[in-house]
């Protein structure tokens, strides 16, 4: 069910509630209370991303030629030709999923959309994002990683000067505002005229975007329940994913970015 609450700062924002299946924030449950790294700001250059995607997909190719070599002897005595069969297919996959990869570097840099976002930031870049994630890791570096793959998706969607109707745009935000931020982003969302939802539990409210239908999100969350949601959500609908800084630690009194915020507004709505 959906509560909707009219607040005295922005008397045009609608503000409702959102009970889901997944709880936020679940992703910092091994938080053991002391203070986040850089007050909480995760902060990193997009560089640091392709650094950790351009090893994903040398481990994941190493991966599979390991597996083809050790079973192959095995595979060979189904059939001779299977072995050299699948030596040609990792090559072939290689050989497209790196030229996939210069064509990221090529839309990010050169600032040319060489592919369609079904094709780019809203199609296997989603899955690039998620198998690096869990690489990262590995090496301490999750929150630092996710954010520049978070602001590299970011600039491949805004270049795409996507517009809605006001009534089309959805914001999302989660509970774990501070005071101040969420005075803001209310503010923002009465002089633009649209709906911001905050998100009690769940996935950046699944159930909210199928009800309402909107064709196109602005949602705010940490670098790692933002990665969660984009991968639920970007692949369906266009999605502009805004971090937090935690100075006060996951889930209580978080910060962001309204400059930034309503400059995506404000585009997205063609004001």
């Amino acid at each position: 069910m959906l509560d909707a609450h009219m607040t005295a700062d922005a008397p045009r924002a609608q503000l409702i509630h959102i009970e889901t299946d997944r709880r936020l924030g679940h992703e910092w449950d091994e938080w053991d209370g002391r203070p986040l790294p850089g007050n909480g700001d995760f902060s990193a250059p997009p560089g640091l991303f392709f650094r950790f995607a351009a090893l994903t997909i040398g481990i994941g190719m190493a991966v599979g030629a390991a597996l083809i070599f050790l079973l192959g002897p095995r595979l060979g005595g189904l059939w001779s030709m299977l072995p050299r069969t699948l030596w040609l297919s990792l090559g072939a996959a290689a050989a497209a999923t790196w030229l996939w990869f210069g064509t990221l570097l090529l839309s990010f840099y050169g600032g040319v959309l060489a592919l369609p976002e079904g094709w780019l930031e809203r199609g296997p870049y989603l899955r690039l994002m998620s198998l690096t994630s869990y690489v990262s890791r590995a090496f301490g570096k999750r929150d630092w990683v996710e954010h520049a793959a978070i602001d590299v998706y970011n600039t491949l969607a805004e270049r795409r000067r996507r517009t809605v109707g006001k009534g089309e745009l959805l914001v999302l935000i989660p509970r774990c505002l501070s005071k101040q931020a969420l005075d803001g982003v209310l503010a923002i969302a009465g002089r633009y005229e649209v709906p911001v939802f905050v998100a009690t539990r769940g996935q950046l409210a699944r159930r909210v975007i199928r009800e309402r239908r909107p064709r196109a999100v602005v949602a705010v969350a940490c670098e790692r329940d933002m990665m969660t949601g984009l991968r639920d959500v970007a692949g369906r609908l266009p999605v502009l994913g805004l971090t937090m800084r935690l100075p006060n630690g996951p889930c209580r009194d978080a910060m962001l970015d309204l400059d930034v915020m309503e400059e995506w507004v404000k585009g997205l709505v063609g004001a």
